[in-house]
């Protein structure tokens, strides 16, 4: 059981990281990091989807959130390209460009995942 959950995490999380890898060519070298706030707000989103779903069935398989919510959405979304834009863009001075995609990201992140979540409970 323990190899079959790693696979489905392993599984997911290729193709989250892939899908990322695919928005970050449609938008390069952007003065603002656009492409992985759009991620990171889509899979925030994604993943209030995925709570609200397996609390509304109790009966889906713990190995849909593995591979939903652990997977792809661990995949997909990105810290350390958050953390590695923010630091590029205080470096170069522009500290307020780095303040808004802090609160952006983090207030959108969070408001992102609540709407998904409604948006299923309801």
């Amino acid at each position: 059981m323990l190899i079959k959950n790693f696979l489905l995490v392993a599984a997911g999380g290729s193709i989250g990281a892939v899908l990322r890898y695919g928005i970050s060519l449609m938008f390069p070298n952007q003065a603002f990091p656009y492409a992985t706030l759009m991620v990171n707000l889509a899979g925030s989103f994604l993943l209030g989807i995925i709570l609200a779903l397996s609390l509304r069935n109790e009966s889906l398989p713990e190995g849909f959130k593995l591979f939903f919510a652990t997977g792809i959405c661990g995949g997909f979304t990105t810290f350390s390209g958050f953390s590695s834009e923010n630091l590029g863009l205080m470096q170069t001075g522009k500290y307020n460009l780095a303040f808004l995609y802090i609160v952006t990201s983090v207030v959108g992140g969070v408001l992102a995942t609540w709407f998904g979540f409604k948006l299923i409970q309801h």
